[in-house]
């Protein structure tokens, strides 16, 4: 397994944000499938920066015939992601009591950006899978969402011990997302992002093109 950098490198911190500007567009009026297990009121969570939604048509272009990518979440508003953040922060301070905040912080950060640096909340992280032409998920070794503790570190993009049909679907999502120009969150299969502060320093560009956004609902589109 190579080196894992997590969000709360410091060096992930230390990446400029030049936002470019670009809107959210809806993924859904854009054509791809959506899976309504995030789905809220206002569609914030299929929404995803102009250019970040062009390179995921590129990805599945790529895919092999009858499959589809499977959109769980794009943009997560910032009060969201904090609760996510913090509340799993403190799932893991009662399960390691010794734990500095530090630890805690970096320990969290596997599974939840903070907040500051969150993808999601620049609109440039999407969550997603592979389903068939029917819509059906394909087999990705634990379900999407699972957190090391409760996946046994399964959920670690090239965790050892799946079964071959989940480490080639695997497999597959990685290649066409990154022939895309996507990155991917190595404690997480399923999250990959484009243009935020983790982008640019894992493709080693010296600035991000998205920060953190607001969406106010339909009619910013």
């Amino acid at each position: 397994m190579h080196e894992i950098v997590l969000m709360a490198d410091p060096r992930v911190a230390g990446i400029p944000v030049a936002d470019n500007g670009e809107l959210l567009v809806d993924l859904g009026a854009a054509g791809f499938l959506i899976d309504e297990r995030l789905a809220d009121p206002d569609g914030a969570s299929r929404q995803l920066r102009e250019g970040a939604a062009v390179r995921l048509a590129r990805a599945e272009k790529l895919l092999p015939g009858g499959l589809r990518l499977l959109v769980v979440e794009g943009y997560r508003p910032p009060e969201l992601q904090r609760k996510y953040f913090e509340g799993y922060r403190e799932e893991l301070a009662q399960l390691n009591p010794d734990y500095s905040a530090e630890q805690l912080r970096t320990a969290a950060s596997r599974y939840v950006s903070p907040p500051e640096l969150a993808p999601h909340s620049a609109g440039a992280a999407i969550d997603l899978t592979l389903c068939d032409a029917d819509g059906r998920e394909l087999d990705m070794g634990t379900p999407m969402n699972a957190n090391p503790e409760e996946s046994d570190g399964k959920c670690y993009t090239e965790a050892v011990g799946l079964s071959p049909r989940a480490a080639e679907n695997r497999a597959i999502l990685v290649e066409v997302m990154h022939s895309a120009g996507f990155v991917n969150y190595p404690t997480e299969w399923w999250h990959f992002s484009y243009g935020d502060r983790y982008w640019a320093l894992m493709s080693r560009r010296t600035e991000a093109l998205y920060g953190p956004v607001e969406y106010h609902g339909p009619l910013d589109e």
